[in-house]
């Protein structure tokens, strides 16, 4: 992501607007320019490349989007280490030690680095001058860069200033609408990762409202939760139709807004065009459901099988069952397989399933699973159980199916 200095945007009317940049050959020339620079410098120190990054700004009136593609460049296509055989920090401590006390002077600096050299087996009195402050940042070199795609780089720095909008957010709406192939395990999954606050209202066949509260005071410290909204953005741009609004604290440091504004809003779309660069979510997340869905796909029935469709909200949780039962009538049954072994995560699910208190769910369990010793009994699920060995027969399925509809 990029840091706040380096973000671009216009609000009008209390909407924020990020500044985005198109394939145009002005753009991809910047773009090459930069990749030739990271080039020309590997091996070479970050300060060096930093110069000649300052040198690609003169005259540029845009100088931040020269500093925002360089700072990506630098996080996400290249790696800095720190040079030489000693650590600077013993480097340091001996070049300290055999210093104290001595008046400083050139010819005194040139005899302590060479006794230096000497000590720490070092070639020659310049090299340890080099080691000595060589963990700076400053100082680091470049030892890897892979140079990216121009459209993509763009692309990127667009997604970058979105993000950027979120880091003073405090409320985030979503509306995912009805999706083919389904994301929604993905989009929950990252929202446990960086800590958001969600609760999920609506159904399958209408889309499900995703609320993402942050501090509640509109002038309590944001930062941190609006950072882990931004963050959870890429993972939003998976999902294939859907609906983004945000609420942000307006930032008084900058002389052209409005300082009577209390609020500002930020809209996005899924028809809003960026490219996420999180990986695409896995068809299926286990060799069971996989096989599942290749012996259900062989099988004569008016069922339909889809993935993930459905969000279960629960007291402390969401679950996401593996599958949704559709008949032609628009009655449907969800179906949930229990292959995971641990007893925690034996004992949250199956306690989530018992809260969510949906009658319309089939258990799919292993009997290879000792559900005795994780301490969980499946009696208070009834007749809605299935026990399966090595593979889940789909047959066996939509007869459970059929006879819960009918009942």
């Amino acid at each position: 992501m990029l840091p706040t200095d380096l973000l671009m945007f216009k609000v009008k009317a209390g909407l924020v607007e990020p500044r985005r940049l198109k394939p145009a050959p002005s753009n991809l020339a910047l773009v090459t320019a930069l990749v030739s620079v990271f080039e020309s410098h590997l091996q070479g120190k970050r300060f060096q490349l930093e110069e000649d990054f300052k040198a690609l700004e003169v005259g540029r009136s845009d100088y931040r989007v020269v500093r925002g593609l360089a700072h990506l460049l630098s996080n996400d296509q290249a790696e800095f280490e720190t040079g030489g055989t000693v650590e600077p920090a013993q480097v340091r401590e001996q070049v300290f030690k055999l210093a104290q006390g001595q008046p400083p002077n050139r010819k005194r600096t040139q005899e302590v680095l060479a006794q230096a050299a000497r000590a720490l087996g070092v070639d020659s009195s310049e090299e340890t001058l080099d080691l000595l402050y060589a963990d700076l940042p400053d100082q680091q070199r470049l030892v890897r860069f892979d140079p990216p795609d121009p459209v993509s780089l763009l692309q990127r720095f667009d997604l970058a200033q979105a993000q950027g909008q979120l880091y003073r957010a405090y409320s985030l709406i979503i509306t995912a609408h009805r999706n083919e192939p389904a994301r929604y395990k993905q989009l929950l999954k990252y929202t446990k990762l960086f800590g958001l606050m969600v609760t999920v209202e609506g159904d399958a066949d209408t889309g499900f409202t995703l609320t993402m509260d942050g501090p509640t005071s509109l002038f309590g410290g944001t930062t941190r939760y609006g950072l882990a909204l931004a963050k959870f953005l890429p993972a939003l741009l998976h999902v294939t139709k859907w609906d983004l609004s945000a609420a942000l604290k307006p930032r008084k440091d900058l002389s052209w807004t409005d300082p009577a504004d209390e609020e500002w809003s930020f809209q996005l779309t899924s028809e809003d065009g960026y490219v996420s660069h999180y990986p695409e979510p896995k068809e299926h997340d286990s060799a069971l459901e996989s096989g599942f869905t290749e012996r259900f796909g062989k099988m004569k029935t008016e069922w339909t099988l889809e993935r993930e469709v459905d969000l279960v909200p629960v007291p402390g949780g969401v679950i996401i069952p593996d599958f949704r039962l559709l008949h032609p009538d628009g009655r449907s049954v969800l179906v949930e397989i229990v292959g995971y072994w641990r007893p925690d995560y034996l004992r949250k699910k199956f306690d989530l399933l018992r809260k969510s208190g949906r009658t319309d769910v089939i258990l799919a369990v292993s009997e290879r699973l000792n559900l005795e010793k994780a301490g969980v009994n499946v009696a208070d699920f009834g007749q809605r159980v299935i026990f399966f060995k090595g593979v889940l027969d789909p047959k066996v399925v939509l007869e459970l199916a059929e006879r819960l509809i009918e009942g």
